[in-house]
């Protein structure tokens, strides 16, 4: 007897599985990354038939939550938990012809270097 394992997905998360083929596939490793790259995050969502006042986007560390409201004639609720924490000031969100382009900007860790005075 053969015993294969089988490795399963949810198919009542296909945005998850597009969300890991972005990260897969945005820097090949034969690639070196970008300044940009190395700065923010660029996402891009499609999402038809949403107009800016229906749409909510809420940012904590590095988990970000994007979702409808409830009058909205499509709903559309995902939650997403980035490698790096978003600085939220720096970041911008565009929504153009039913497509979420978000421009997050990763915080930059600050240097806790301290001096040490010589006697």
């Amino acid at each position: 007897m053969l015993f294969v394992p089988v490795i399963r997905r949810s198919a009542f998360a296909p945005s998850l599985r597009a969300f890991d083929r972005f990260f897969n596939e945005s820097a090949p490793a034969e690639q070196p990354a970008s300044a940009a790259e190395d700065k923010a995050y660029e996402l891009s969502f499609d999402v038809p038939g949403v107009s800016r006042e229906q749409l909510s986007i809420g940012i904590e560390g590095n988990v970000i939550r994007i979702e409808t409201l409830p009058e909205a004639k499509r709903q559309y609720k995902a939650a997403y938990e980035l490698p790096q924490d978003i600085d939220v000031s720096a970041s911008e969100a565009k929504l153009e012809n039913g497509v979420l382009t978000l421009k997050l900007v990763k915080v930059q860790p600050a240097d806790k270097t301290v001096k040490l005075a010589i006697n």
